[in-house]
């Protein structure tokens, strides 16, 4: 049980509402970052970032909201937003989508004919995106176009079109997969495959009813072909979103003995791979041809092990279509989920992914749900209530876990509303939130701008026992004094939004740092605690150091993309070393 379409719809308006200053013309960006942003959360894209161009070219249309590359340059994911503003679930055409689509897709085709950027500003973050897009077109893998919207589509995806010899797709975010995935609170719902469509018949299995109540467990061997469609209709979304792992296929070691397996001894497959690891909400077992017991089909499915040899197929088809896949069978083990506590169901996926993955490096953000420090939290933001008595913070230690809460507590409509009106979304902060606001704060703004999973990467790599030590826990103080920089990094980000044109995601990292640095031990963050509030006067300090920080970014940037420079050390000591005015003497949080 979890909030209706039309419940999810208002809280999301009433979210892009919540970090709109009075007057900015950017309702349709704030809600294409919260979408972005959200897809990147359950391993969807890859770090967007938000960048807003309207134009025209003779008499075509050019749209953009944002753009997501892969960390090797070789998966692209463009996205433009077609916001209304909407209260209650309307639908959109599909012929406003797919023009939509179109006028970003022009965009892309010019980009990568090297048409555009000379049409552009130098100084535009427009100008950088379309010369990046122009030198990396011919080495990208697989290319995306996201139309995100906050009505109801029919079609949530249209043909892929060819541009400049590569395969693009064409995609809708709707506000109705975006609540599927939210409300499910795993984005595994969408995942589904029926092997009598894919192979012809139910995959012959090995079934082992489970020991316990925690999972079933079948053995198989998947046909390549099958592995190979899989991927090509739900890309990185198959790989591990709960190990958020971005496997690229370049000729590194194990990819490349796959390849060559692959076009030189298909029928050896079987013998010469590991296999991979399968995580299932349900299966459903049917007869083969030759009537023994088989799978008909998986829902919910996630390969939590095995990406690279998944990935491999799909790309070494795709690039020697000479490729026969036919004779290659993988082997493959599944585990489907029994569990209903998505909690429990959270710490199994992990543990699985951590025990089958022991030979490959693993992401770590949702492996370490059940470290003492997010358990520590959790439990802080139970207990703690804020001044008022009534009202708390939410920590989501377990992805999922707020809207389990609402389900578990809000049993009447009543109830239902006390509880929102108690914890609202906007006070939920996730794991990889938390980690940005505090490494900000630490004077980190280069990890931060690496994106939300590297960042906490390094943040619980900070956090591990050194020379056995282990760190110590936070108590109440520390949690309010986690609770108020949260608070200083969102309304900055608010704040930051409509006063550049890009970037903002950057800006508001380094401009944090530098106000942490110049301030931060005078800072009385008790009192942003009490009156769960930043000041005026504190805000107009951090809107006059970020246009500062702004023009650093820039300056320093020598002609490269802002958003890669601000990854770099050299960048946070140009910018963090820049000079600045003074701080104004009346802001009251200062001691």
């Amino acid at each position: 049980m979890s909030s209706s379409l039309p419940d999810f719809l208002r809280e999301t308006q009433a979210a892009v509402k919540s970090q709109m200053r009075e007057g900015a013309l950017y309702e349709e960006l704030v809600f294409a970052g919260i979408v972005m942003d959200h897809m990147s959360e359950i391993g969807m894209t890859f770090e967007p970032v938000e960048c807003h161009y309207e134009g025209t070219v003779g008499n075509a249309i050019l749209r953009l909201s944002g753009y997501s590359i892969s960390d090797d340059g070789d998966q692209l994911d463009l996205f433009v937003s077609l916001f209304v503003g909407a209260d209650e679930p309307t639908s959109v055409p599909d012929s406003e989508t797919k023009a939509a689509a179109e006028r970003c897709l022009r965009f892309l085709t010019l980009c990568a004919e090297g048409r555009m950027a000379q049409r552009l500003d130098p100084s535009s973050d427009v100008r950088s995106l379309a010369e990046t897009l122009q030198s990396i077109y011919n080495d990208l893998e697989q290319v995306r176009v996201y139309v995100i919207t906050d009505r109801i589509a029919k079609s949530k995806s249209f043909k892929t079109r060819d541009i400049g010899g590569k395969a693009v797709r064409l995609e809708v975010m709707d506000i109705e997969r975006l609540h599927r995935h939210t409300s499910e609170g795993k984005p595994r719902d969408e995942l589904m495959v029926d092997f009598n469509e894919v192979s012809g018949t139910p995959l012959p299995c090995v079934y082992v009813p489970g020991e316990n109540d925690d999972y079933n467990y079948a053995m198989t061997a998947i046909p390549g072909e099958a592995l190979r469609l899989l991927y090509e209709k739900f890309g990185a979304r198959l790989l591990e979103a709960n190990v958020r792992s971005f496997l690229s296929v370049k000729g590194k070691g194990v990819n490349a003995g796959i390849q060559s397996t692959l076009r030189s001894a298909p029928e050896r497959f079987m013998a010469y791979n590991n296999g991979i690891v399968i995580v299932a909400d349900e299966m459903l077992l049917g007869k083969t041809a030759q009537g023994a017991e088989g799978i008909a089909w998986l829902k919910g499915l996630q390969i939590v092990n095995g990406g690279q040899t998944t990935a491999s197929l799909y790309f070494t088809k795709k690039r020697y279509s000479d490729t026969d896949l036919s004779r290659v069978r993988v082997p493959a083990k599944i585990i489907v989920m029994k569990t209903q506590d998505a909690a429990r169901e959270e710490a199994l996926v992990s543990d699985i992914s951590r025990y089958a993955n022991s030979q490959n490096a693993v992401r770590q953000s949702d492996l370490s749900a059940n470290k003492p420090f997010h358990v520590e939290i959790e439990k802080l933001s139970r207990s703690v209530y804020c001044p008022d008595g009534v009202s708390q913070w939410f920590y989501e230690r377990a992805a999922g876990s707020y809207n389990t809460l609402l389900a578990r507590e809000g049993t009447t409509p009543a109830r239902l509303k006390a509880l929102k009106e108690a914890i609202p979304p906007a006070r939920r902060i996730t794991k990889t939130d938390l980690a940005k606001y505090l490494n900000a704060w630490d004077r980190k703004p280069d990890i931060v701008s690496m994106g939300s999973q590297k960042n906490f990467d390094r943040f619980m790599a900070a956090l591990s026992p050194t020379d056995g030590q282990e760190v110590p826990l936070p108590g109440v103080a520390d949690y309010k004094a986690m609770i108020a920089k949260a608070k200083i990094y969102r309304e900055a980000q608010k704040l930051l939004r409509p006063m550049f044109q890009a970037f903002q995601a950057n800006v508001t990292a380094y401009t944090v740092s530098v106000l942490s640095e110049k301030l931060g031990a005078r800072i009385d963050l008790e009192r942003i605690w009490a009156r769960q509030a930043v000041s005026p006067e504190l805000m107009a300090q951090i809107a006059a150091w970020a246009k500062e920080v702004n023009d650093a970014l820039h300056s320093t940037s020598g002609g490269r993309m802002v958003s890669e420079w601000a990854k770099r050390p050299e960048c946070k000591d140009a910018v963090m070393g820049a000079g600045y005015t003074e701080p104004a003497s009346n802001i009251p949080e200062v001691r």
